[in-house]
């Protein structure tokens, strides 16, 4: 039933289409397209619906793009979590949200670090906000225009960490799926 109501919409779709493109554009000559570009409306092109598979996959790149800034004989180890959980956007959409651990040696100055990474992202022309977390800890989360994607990087629970929490740009999960549990 669903399949059937899908490929009559697409039908009537197609229709309006195919008679909207017959009637034409009386401003214009019949060489000249009626179908708006990207360039004449101002907008960017539609892109194909986000999968929260591809969601994740960008999320856990952007976490290693940061990692990538911490001086690399600082860094002892990364642990970056390959499950996280989805949080609701809006009532529709919903994003991924997990994190990335960074333990680096002993004596480094996780602040300076933190206000490179800081320094890297507003130099790129991305929002970023500073504040303090509950331990007063320096923070920041760096904001990149897609709805719902951050990142909050800051000194992790424990001594010589630096931890990267993220939530992926939100997405529509397909219907049936449960957004409870582990993504």
């Amino acid at each position: 039933m669903r399949a059937r109501r899908r490929a009559m919409a697409l039908w009537l779709v197609a229709g309006s289409i195919g008679l909207a493109a017959c009637a034409g554009n009386p401003n214009t000559g019949s060489i000249q397209s009626t179908v708006p570009t990207p360039a004449k409306t101002q907008e960017e092109p539609m892109k194909a619906e986000l999968t929260w598979q591809e969601a994740k996959a960008h999320a856990q790149a952007i976490q290693l793009e940061i990692v990538a800034l911490i001086p690399k004989d600082a860094v002892i180890s990364i642990d970056q979590k390959k499950k996280g959980v989805l949080l609701s956007c809006d009532k529709t959409q919903h994003n991924w949200n997990a994190s990335t651990t960074v333990t680096v040696a002993e004596g480094t100055k996780i602040q300076s670090v933190v206000k490179d990474i800081e320094a890297h992202y507003r130099a790129n022309g991305l929002n970023v906000s500073v504040d303090r977390n509950v331990n007063e800890n320096y923070r920041i989360q760096i904001d990149p225009p897609a709805p719902g994607e951050s990142y909050i990087v800051s000194e992790g629970l424990s001594p010589n960490e630096i931890r990267i929490a993220s939530g992926s740009e939100c997405f529509t999960l397909p219907e049936g799926i449960y957004p409870g549990g582990d993504f």
